[in-house]
């Protein structure tokens, strides 16, 4: 009988206090601060996530239904409206009860109460606190409304799963806004705070049910709805949100914003898990779920333990639209898009060629491919070898042929006469900004490089010489909509739109049959550039690339670098790449590359570098500068003065034009 006389005696203390109390002011109020989630938006202003310390999100009473309003109050406080935040009818009739059944059975806190208490209070159950929680209760409703007081306590009271306040709550059960709930899903919620775990209808449906009876009874009880509406929100049958864990998107990326507000603001882990502010930024959602959904496609049939990251950057603009930094966040935070320095292997070459075209090589110019020998400093000599059987392929290679079928032995000689600090300088230039080493093989992408900066560097090309850094947030604003924090693209114009263009002509031919990702064409039908890497021994492997629209990289390995891929860059990070792109880009536009004005293109063979003539094997269309390209028609395969050859002649239209014959050498006899 102790356990039961005494809480009674101070339940009676404590609304003598409170008639004593009346109207007298007995202490300070201290100003509520409820945690409320922030929201992450992508570009198009769709949530990616929420952060919070509690799951939360505020919402004005005034936008909360009456039902569920009235709901709350008839099975937490009926006489709400009627008490000065100590209800003194409720306490003695509580304590009445309790006596009668000879157990607690019924309390006799009001909703001011339970506010003041969680708002304000620790958890400890002491005569002390309960008496901290009376006058704290009593000043509370002298300092706010009782709409305001409701507001606060519907925002904070817990719901289970996760769930804090009326927002969240309505959203983790019926996946939809507070505002939207009707009598019978109010009912159900109304039911939850007593027991989250107890009655919650994912867990025991029963239970929730009979718990939602008694809310309904209670709101009958107190005139809030009648019989008859109670009966129907009972036999209502409630749609529940399917599940209640959500697949995380974009963690990664998410990741990366935690760690810039963070890193910036000195309360940047208060201003996200608790001032509700909004962070916009550049992030695709569509775009990402593309990502995301063509990574796993292509890895999940590989060895688990095998890593890799993507990253999409819009050109032009520096946009980061997509970012995948690992197969599974919850297994490995470690960033690979961002932290991972690989070397990027021959999806390094763009960069040579860069070079090499603003130094007047053209996309004809020609070296051979073939054994070779470089001396080093350190006495050694350098020799590069090509990859598969056949080391070398002992004949000359215009540097168009040389970079679609990635050469090594022809971007070796070109980097050693454009020379390796050049091509520092260049990607450097770009957009890479990891430390290079100079030297020879650095045409063969022998320094680290992290995909970020791969993606950003290749997005040069694809804006036409512009340079953009990297951007992934665009605005911050507080809860009220006051802004924190905007930035803007920073751009620099790097190269020129017709070395880009050369280059990126170059790398288009990546895709033809006898490219190094040839096999691509047929999963990305639209025009695109971009570079197969394949490390040595094969241990990671490397795919970057563009349209107009999008730049990416794809990068490949293992965490462990003593461990290899095994498999080329083509044939495991370009159907990754291509296969995002497609999806990513489904619903725009395919355009072509822009040509600058001073562009030509000819025919020219491949083994001169020469304008080709009907007799040259092999052809291709390679495009130049006005000015550069060849004038003189290739000296190995021209006419002789047989029949043949003046059938040849006449039969090709274009060499009857005499203007083409200009700067020609051509044999007497043709």
């Amino acid at each position: 009988m102790k356990k039961i006389i005494w809480p009674l005696i101070f339940l009676v203390f404590l609304a003598l206090i409170a008639a004593f109390a009346g109207g007298c002011s007995l202490l300070t109020l201290p100003t509520p601060k409820v945690p409320v989630a922030s929201k992450v938006y992508d570009i198009n202003n769709k949530v990616i996530t929420t952060l919070y310390r509690e799951n939360r999100v505020e919402i004005q009473v005034e936008k909360i239904p009456q039902m569920t309003r009235n709901a709350f109050i008839a099975v937490e406080d009926t006489r709400f409206y009627k008490h000065f935040g100590l209800d003194p009818v409720r306490i003695i009739g509580s304590a009445w009860h309790n006596l009668r059944s000879g157990k607690l059975v019924e309390g006799g806190s009001t909703i001011t109460q339970q506010t003041v208490k969680n708002l304000y209070l620790s958890r400890e159950k002491t005569f002390g606190r309960k008496f901290r929680e009376a006058l704290l209760a009593i000043q509370m409703e002298r300092k706010h409304s009782k709409d305001e007081i409701l507001e606060l306590y519907l925002n904070q009271i817990y719901f289970g799963h996760g769930a804090y306040g009326i927002e969240i709550a309505s959203q983790t059960y019926f996946d939809k806004p507070a505002s939207d709930l009707d009598l019978a899903e109010s009912a159900m919620l109304a039911g939850l705070p007593k027991a989250p775990n107890t009655y919650s209808p994912f867990k025991d449906r029963e239970k929730a049910r009979g718990r939602q009876k008694t809310v309904l009874e209670r709101m009958t009880d107190a005139g809030f709805i009648t019989r008859k509406e109670a009966d129907e929100a009972f036999r209502e049958k409630l749609i529940l949100k399917s599940g209640t864990a959500k697949t995380e998107t974009a963690s990664y990326f998410i990741s990366e914003v935690i760690q810039y507000l963070t890193d910036k603001y000195e309360d940047g882990a208060d201003m996200l898990y608790a001032d509700g502010i909004s962070v916009y930024t550049t992030l695709d959602l569509e775009m990402q779920k593309a990502a995301e959904a063509s990574f796993n496609s292509v890895l999940q049939n590989q060895d688990g333990q095998l890593e890799g990251a993507l990253v999409a950057i819009e050109p032009g603009i520096g946009h980061i639209r997509a970012m995948v930094g690992g197969r599974d966040f919850s297994r490995s935070k470690f960033n690979r898009a961002v932290q991972a320095k690989r070397q990027p292997g021959s999806a390094f070459k763009p960069f040579l060629y860069t070079a090499a075209i603003d130094r007047g090589y053209t996309q004809g110019s020609t070296f051979t491919c073939e054994y070779v020998e470089f001396p080093q400093a350190n006495g050694k000599l350098y020799t590069p070898t090509d990859y598969g059987s056949n080391p070398y392929h002992n004949r000359p290679l215009t540097l168009k042929e040389a970079l679609k079928i990635s050469d090594n032995i022809v971007a070796v000689r070109l980097a050693n006469e454009v020379a390796p600090q050049v091509m520092a300088e260049y990607a450097r230039k770009m957009g890479i900004e990891s430390e290079l080493r100079p030297y020879l093989s650095l045409a063969l992408g022998t320094s680290e490089v992290t995909p970020l900066e791969m993606a950003g560097a290749y997005s040069t090309l694809a804006s036409g010489g512009i340079k953009s850094k990297p951007l992934f947030i665009l605005k911050i604003t507080d809860k009220k909509g006051r802004l924190i924090e905007e930035n803007t693209p920073v751009t620099e114009r790097v190269i020129s739109d017709s070395t880009a263009y050369l280059v990126t002509d170059m790398l288009s031919a990546v895709f033809e049959p006898g490219g190094t990702a040839g096999s691509l064409s047929g999963i990305i039908s639209r025009p695109a550039a971009g570079k197969t890497g394949t490390t040595q021994n094969y241990r990671d492997a490397w795919f970057v690339g563009y349209t107009p629209h999008l730049a990416a990289s794809v990068y490949i390995g293992y965490d462990n670098p003593e461990k290899a891929v095994g498999i080329p860059g083509g044939k495991i990070a370009g159907p990754i790449w291509a296969r995002f792109m497609s999806k990513a880009l489904e619903n725009i536009p395919s355009v072509e590359f822009t040509v600058p004005p001073d562009i030509v293109t000819v025919n020219i063979c491949t083994d001169t570098g020469l304008l080709a003539t009907p007799l040259s094997p092999d052809t291709i269309r390679a495009s130049f500068l006005k000015g550069t390209e060849p004038r003189e028609y290739c000296t190995l395969h021209f006419f002789s003065g047989s029949e043949n050859g003046a059938g040849l002649w006449n039969s090709w239209p274009g060499l009857r034009d005499k203007n083409i014959l200009n700067h020609k050498i051509w044999p007497k006899n043709a």
